[in-house]
Formats: C-alpha cells, structure tokens, sequence
C-alpha cells in the first residue's frame, strides 16, 4: 500500500466542495495520505488581540474559495456512488498555535447570551503535541485531543457547496469523538469519491458553543482509504475509541437527535441482530445522545454506544 503527502498549495487549497473539481492526486483503496493544513481561515499565522490582520494564504477566489481551508480532493480509485468510504484515522498531529474567538457579531444565539455587541472576545493558545496541552494568554491550560473538523466529499448536484453544515456525504461534521484511532464511514455520492480535509481542531466540547473550537493547522493528519462495495449506507457512522457513532444533521436539534436515534436502531439491529423495538429499550439504557455541535446552519447530534455496554 501506498503512502502519499498533500501540502497545503494552491493548487491542492479549496473552499467549497464540488463534484467538478478535478482531483489533485488518485489513490489505490488501502493507500494511506498524509496531509498537512492551514487553520480553517486560511491563516498563515495565529489571530491576534488586537485588531491587526493576521496574514492568509493568497490568492483566493471569492466563490471556491469561501469557506474552510481544505485540501484535495482526492479520488479513490473504484469508488462509485452507492459505495461507502471507510477513513482510518491515524497520526493527529496540530501545529504550534490555536485560537479561539466568542462573541463580537450578531445571531440569535449570541444576542441570548449577551455577547452579540461588544468586542469579539479572542483565546490565542500555543499548542505543546509532546505535552499534549494548549495554553492560552491568560495561563488557562486545557488537554489536547486533536481532531479534524471537516472530513466528507460532495454532494450528487452542480455547483459549489459550502463547506459549513454537515452532509450525509460528510463535511463539516465537528465531531469531537473523531479522534486517532476511529474509523468514519461515509456514503460515496459521486465516482471517485473526491475526499477533501481540513479545519483541524487542537480540542473541543460537544456543542462547539462559541463557534470555534482551538482552531488550529495541521502538522500531520494521517488518513487511510478503504472502500465497501456491499455497505450501502444511508447516513455516517464512525467506530471511534469511544464506541460506536451515529449521525444526525436537522436545522432542528429535536430532528438531529431523531435522525441518529433511528440509525443508532438500525446499527444496534446489524451488530446484535436486535428488533427494532428491543434495540429501542436497550438504547434508553447503554445509548448516549450528544450534540455535536449547534453553530453550523445545520445542527449535529451523535449517538454514542460505548463498547462494552451490551455483553
């Protein structure tokens, strides 16, 4: 099995997920890529306090472009629509400095916690990977727990996509169980799949309730590329240290939280053989709901059945 590099370089460098957008490197499935980014705002160094502009990767195209930082996409040779594409998540590795900002701009959800006028509030934290911790300018040290926040392919329609809510083709999913060690599992939409990654994240809760996390490059970012003929799913799911994942992605939490419930039963029915309504009564005793995250348009909401909670 192969292993590749990707760098972060215009030619590699987008903002939008596309099925038109011409792959920038063609793996065999069992390759290994390993990819190095910039923060999710394309910055080539950390925010600062003050008002002063950061430096950011140039030049930039207004429409594909626009969002997160992401580098491919890459195609995996064989992989159809219908198909599903494993991601093994090896080596995590974030660069020296993180940041996180709060508040400053006007939503509903900032106007309900009263930071919606004012100064945007800014953590800048250096990142320590052989400490695994990350300190910020006011001496707060927090674990590392690195992850990356966008992992997915395109959708099966023309255009450009944003690169900001969740798919069921993966994207911008937040989820911080999705850490070295697990496996994601995403329905392929298009041929070639044409995974693309970035926006990595030095640590972050459920919820991501500022709407950032530490937001941070990538040194390294090892992933892995499988496919599954016979595994027709309909939505993600993850095997991750933690247990087993399920997703859901709704405008509304309630709907989120349905959507991961009902493939959380159909997962429970594939690994225990389980009716639909035992799998339901088990899943109020050893099934964990968690919201991923509540800041990206579209909401994210897990399930999570820890490992050894059905003997």
């Amino acid at each position: 099995m192969a292993i590749h590099t990707i760098e972060p370089t215009r030619e590699t460098l987008h903002g939008a997920f596309s099925r038109d957008r011409a792959q920038v490197l063609t793996i065999e499935p069992g390759d290994t890529v390993r990819f190095r980014t910039l923060d999710a705002g394309w910055g080539l160094d950390s925010q600062r306090v003050d008002v002063s502009k950061r430096r950011q990767f140039s030049p930039r195209d207004p429409v594909t472009d626009a969002g997160h930082a992401l580098c491919g996409p890459i195609a995996i040779r064989g992989a159809e629509p219908g198909m599903t594409l494993e991601i093994e998540i090896g080596e995590l590795r974030p660069g020296a400095w993180g940041w996180t900002n709060a508040g400053g701009w006007d939503s509903a959800r900032n106007r309900r916690l009263g930071v919606a006028s004012g100064p945007e509030t800014r953590l800048l934290w250096t990142l320590d990977s052989a400490a695994g911790t990350a300190t910020d300018q006011h001496g707060h040290t927090v674990a590392l727990r690195p992850f990356l926040g966008v992992m997915g392919m395109p959708p099966d329609a023309p255009g450009h996509h944003s690169t900001t809510p969740p798919r069921l083709t993966g994207g911008n999913l937040d989820c911080r169980e999705l850490v070295s060690g697990s496996r994601l599992f995403l329905p392929i939409a298009v041929s070639g799949a044409l995974f693309s990654a970035g926006d990595g994240h030095g640590a972050q809760a459920d919820g991501e309730v500022s709407g950032t996390a530490i937001e941070c490059p990538m040194e390294l970012a090892e992933l892995t590329f499988h496919l599954h003929e016979d595994m027709q799913l309909k939505t993600p799911r993850a095997n991750t240290p933690a247990g087993w994942l399920t997703f859901g992605f709704h405008e509304s939490v309630d709907e989120a939280t349905m959507l991961a419930l009902e493939a959380m039963l159909d997962l429970l029915g594939e690994l225990h053989g389980l009716p639909r309504g035992e799998a339901l009564a088990l899943a109020s005793i050893i099934v964990e709901l968690r919201v991923t995250q509540i800041v990206n348009a579209i909401s994210g909401v897990h399930a999570l059945l820890p490992h050894d909670a059905l003997r």
